[in-house]
This record gives C-alpha cells, sequence and structure tokens, in this order.
C-alpha cells in the first residue's frame, strides 16, 4: 500500500525571545493511503505545530517529511504553495468561507490557482464535490442562508474539489453541536470507506477520534501512543440512536 505521509524524526523548535521552544521532539509516524487517522493531544503538545508541518504551512527543523513522496523540507515557498493546493483539502473549525460568495462559488475557490482547468470544468467539478456532500440543492445559497453543518459541508465540498491525496481537518466539529459533530463524522466515514479518501482530523475530543480508523497521540512534542481501533464506531448508528427533537 501507497505511503501518503511519512515523518521521520521530525523536530521544530522556535525562537521565543532568548529562549527556544521545542515544540516538536521527534515525531515519527506514516500514513497510509485510505487510512482515517486522528491527532490528539492536550494544548502544549505540539499538536497545532505538527498541524502546519502536515499542511505544509512550516517546514521541520530536523527530521524528513514526505508528502505522496515529496520531501517538504527541500521545497521553496511557491512550491509549498503549489503542493498545499494540490495535494492537500483543508478543512477548519471556523469553516472559512467568502461570506458574499455562494456555495458553489466558495467551492470553485482553489481550482482558480489552476491555468489549466477551465471556467466549464471548474463548475463541473464543484457541483460535483457538493454532490459527494449531499449539498447540490444549496450550491446557489450564501453562507448566511446555511446552518453550521451546512456550512461545513461546503467546507469540505471544496477540500475535495482539487482531488487531494490527503483531507487535513483541524478540529472540525469543534463549533457544532453533537448531532451536526455526527453528520459530519458520518461524512468523513463515507469520504474514507466508501470513496477510499485518506483523512487526518485533528480533534480533542475522545469521541470524534473513536470514528476513526487510527489515533496518535501527542505529549509534550513526542508520539505517546498510537493505536489502530479494531472496532470503530459508526457515526451514522450513533447519529440513528440520537433522540429526536422538534427542532430537526
Amino acid at each position: 500500500m501507497k505511503k501518503i505521509l511519512e515523518l521521520s524524526d521530525i523536530k521544530r523548535q522556535f525562537q521565543m525571545g532568548t529562549e527556544i521552544v521545542r515544540a516538536l521532539k521527534g515525531v515519527s509516524f506514516d500514513v497510509m493511503a485510505g487510512e482515517f487517522v486522528t491527532i490528539m493531544g492536550s494544548s502544549g503538545s505540539g499538536k497545532t505545530t505538527l498541524l502546519n508541518t502536515l499542511g505544509c504551512l512550516d517546514k521541520p527543523s530536523e527530521g524528513t517529511y514526505l508528502l505522496d513522496g515529496v520531501n517538504i523540507g527541500g521545497q521553496n515557498r511557491d512550491q509549498l504553495a503549489k503542493l498545499r493546493n494540490e495535494k492537500i483539502g483543508f478543512v477548519f473549525q471556523a469553516y472559512n468561507l467568502l461570506p458574499r460568495t455562494t456555495a458553489l462559488e466558495n467551492v470553485e475557490l482553489p481550482l482558480f490557482y489552476n491555468p489549466t482547468i477551465s471556467p466549464a470544468i471548474r463548475k463541473e467539478r464543484a457541483i460535483a464535490a457538493l454532490e459527494a456532500v449531499r449539498l447540490a440543492d444549496r450550491m446557489h445559497h450564501m453562507p448566511n442562508e446555511l446552518s453550521g453543518g451546512q456550512q461545513q459541508r461546503v467546507a469540505i465540498a471544496r477540500a475535495l474539489v482539487n482531488e487531494p491525496v490527503m483531507i487535513l481537518a483541524d478540529e472540525a466539529t469543534g463549533n457544532l453541536d453533537s448531532r451536526t459533530s455526527y453528520e459530519i463524522m458520518a461524512l468523513m466515514q463515507e469520504l474514507n470507506e466508501v470513496q477510499g479518501k485518506t483523512i487526518v482530523f485533528v480533534t480533542h475530543e475522545p469521541d470524534i477520534a473513536a470514528f476513526s480508523s487510527r489515533t496518535v497521540i501527542l505529549k509534550d512534542g513526542r508520539v505517546v501512543k498510537d493505536t489502530f481501533h479494531k472496532n470503530r464506531k459508526s457515526a451514522k448508528e450513533m447519529l440513528a440512536a440520537l433522540p429526536v427533537t422538534d427542532d430537526y
């Protein structure tokens, strides 16, 4: 099976005034194609620094990070931006949608940076991505006309539109209630299990991590646990088990 991520002894340190802060102290793990991995850790564990490294927003001080076979350490700023755009689909806690732009136009955005894609193909792929998250009927709505869960679905469609090798999600259920969180995780499980998408999902919630196939736990800049879930929970089943309220 193909390795999508290869991290070998990743270290990252920052100069803060006169002090050197060692955020990552030798992190090593691989992620294979088709895996759904959650990364957990309390505040100060190095989770955010690791996320920035995985997302090619930052480079390690030491060690090697290969993304789909490409060594990140050897890339300049423009090359990193190109890698991010082509190989990673980002999903954030705050959705990060443009407020005066329709769902369809928000999803099209990453394709604007690819001159080889015509406007017609761009629209076609954006519609297909919205269909994949079951939101095609809302494509002409503005973000303020959508619920939080629907906005996050638009963000996921935007992450899918470039057909990346990895979806990288940062606390993607952090702003959502339990029911909507389970809906988003059911979608993530479907993307992973049915479409074979590789997902790396950063969370601080153990019940969200239980929906993944594996959890990597960080503490003080090191991996302290790397567990495969033999009996991973089904978000669809958890959703079905929730009591029905008048709000839905």
